[in-house]
């Protein structure tokens, strides 16, 4: 790809540069000739006709913004000259979705080496979960991580032989990680969070519904949950979340509360031996193959940049398509960033019920946020701008594309649980831990996560895969990035990149790659909370 430009959809308004162009510069797309009208930034968009205020203006062929002002052939699209602006959405009845599945000839009679659990489900990873009823036990969550990690052989190198150095000691004399006793079980994670009690009960609920989907996750052994007692989310109100998930779950479910203990020592120690029991049960489970059905994969973005929409979403959305093609399932979420392409996703769901669920959800979340003073228009943060995501309807064009174009088999609420092989959409925010801790509670055994500017994001009990939409922030973040998709910007085919990135999951997903996340420690937990606290 030699142009200084691209054209995503020929009804753009816009076209996007690919380097920086200067102040009155003569570039093409193919034979359009442009002469810029002042300087365009690398990712950034440049008019490709004069514009008068109030004028519609597309990207990837919807609307993604209006003229604040008359806006010249050439001229950089900002902030200053563009605000947001969606289609509105009109709910009549839409032609059966028509769909043509993409060739997975390749992929038949592949398999990855998964973990089966005794209903049939499968993992990815086979970890014990420790977490919290209520934040009052978060320091004895982090006491018994730091009694367990190094010990059993799960902690990574730390600072400290840094900090001996630091301090003119020998490095030598920093604690080494030892073998790992239980080499079948692939961590012990810990949870910490803000919630469980201050709060309402609803947000106590909430919460235990999404920590009762994480402990029946195919990808846990087993749980230890710690309770102080008079908090608001009840040993009771989690069983019943528990009952409520899986009414035949089966695994190990070990509960301490600390106000009926007679010390905290001794609660600590209980919790230790229990799990040092446990572990040696589930250490026993063995990796088998599985078909590439399996596949639950959830995608999401994060630091996107102007690039996002162009790289690594459209790749992602090859891949969930291919997953779906498979038998496999995929969740898009990330609800403020599918504002402006809402009839095109619509028109996929297969279901009418899903299609008015949809636009109620969308509805809802545009009513809370106008309710605090905000709107979804909001979403797009400070480095989104600066590298070319100027309206939330621009982004969410981009965003949207991760979802491939398979059809939408379901509407899902926060945490809600996949019910239907295929493509669903699951209301999340866009903010990234937030909405990867609901993906992996509604099912998703993978979490595919493209950045153009780099975000460490991960998962206690998932492997997030991070796609880089450039070459540049690829090698500069090497540590945090697991693919790159920037040779599509040199002419690289989009299905290319597909299948070598369904090949990376393949290989994540049987314990044969470690995502970068996982091996930065990046366990990260957080919950929506929608509630006041009290």
């Amino acid at each position: 790809m030699n142009s200084k430009l691209l054209c995503i959809h020929p009804d753009d308004d816009m076209l996007v540069a690919l380097v920086d162009l200067q102040d009155g510069e003569q570039v093409h797309w193919e034979q359009e000739q442009i002469t810029t009208a002042g300087p365009v930034a690398a990712k950034h968009k440049l008019a490709r006709r004069d514009f008068v205020v109030g004028e519609t203006l597309k990207l990837y062929g919807v609307p993604v913004g209006k003229a604040l002002h008359p806006i010249r052939r050439g001229e950089a699209i900002s902030t200053s000259n563009l605000a947001h602006h969606a289609a509105e959405v009109d709910l009549q009845s839409t032609a059966p979705y028509q769909w043509t599945a993409p060739d997975v000839a390749r992929w038949h009679g592949q398999t990855f080496q998964g973990v089966v659990r005794s209903d049939g489900r499968v993992g990815t990873a086979n970890h014990w979960l420790v977490f919290p009823l209520v934040f009052c036990e978060n320091r004895n969550i982090e006491q018994l991580r730091q009694a367990v990690e190094r010990p059993l052989g799960y902690a990574s190198d730390d600072l400290a032989a840094y900090t001996l150095s630091l301090l003119g000691e020998d490095m030598q004399a920093a604690p080494r990680t030892p073998a790992r006793p239980f080499p079948n079980v692939d961590g012990v994670r810990f949870i910490t969070h803000a919630g469980g009690c201050g709060g309402t009960r609803a947000d106590a609920r909430a919460l235990c519904k999404l920590l009762a989907a994480y402990a029946d996750h195919p990808n846990v052994a087993g749980v230890t949950v710690l309770s102080l007692g008079c908090q608001n989310a009840q040993i009771s109100m989690f069983k019943e979340a528990l009952a409520a998930q899986n009414p035949n779950f089966d695994k190990p479910c070990l509960i301490y509360e600390q106000q009926r203990e007679s010390d905290e020592a001794s609660m600590m120690k209980s919790a230790l031996q229990d799990l040092l029991k446990a572990l040696a049960l589930a250490n026993k489970v063995q990796r088998q193959p599985v078909p590439m059905s399996m596949l639950k994969i959830g995608v999401k973005c994060g630091g996107s940049d102007g690039f996002s929409g162009i790289t690594a979403n459209p790749v992602m959305g090859l891949v969930s398509d291919l997953v779906v093609g498979l038998g496999g399932s995929s969740i898009l979420a990330e609800f403020p960033e599918l504002c402006g392409v809402e009839a095109e996703l619509i028109a996929r769901c297969l279901d009418p019920q899903d299609q008015q669920r949809f636009v109620a959800m969308m509805k809802t979340f545009e009513a809370q946020a106008q309710a605090v003073g905000t709107s979804l228009a909001e979403n797009p943060s400070p480095g989104n701008i600066r590298d070319g995501l100027i309206t939330d309807a621009m982004k969410s064009a981009g965003a949207a594309r991760k979802g491939g174009s398979s059809p939408i088999v379901g509407v899902l609420s926060y945490g809600e649980q996949l019910h239907k092989q295929g493509l669903s959409l699951l209301c999340t925010p866009g903010n990234d831990v937030e909405s990867v801790t609901a993906i992996v509670a509604s099912g998703a055994n993978v979490v595919l996560f493209s950045t153009g500017l780099g975000t460490p994001t991960g998962n206690p009990i998932v492997p997030v895969l991070k796609i880089a939409s450039n070459t540049a922030v690829a090698e500069r973040l090497n540590d945090m990035i697991d693919f790159d998709c920037g040779p599509v910007l040199k002419g690289m085919p989009l299905p290319q990149l597909a299948n070598d990135l369904l090949g990376l999951i393949q290989n994540t997903a049987a314990g044969q790659y470690q995502s970068k996340a996982e091996r930065l420690q990046q366990y990260d937990f957080l919950f929506w909370k929608r509630d006041i606290s009290l």
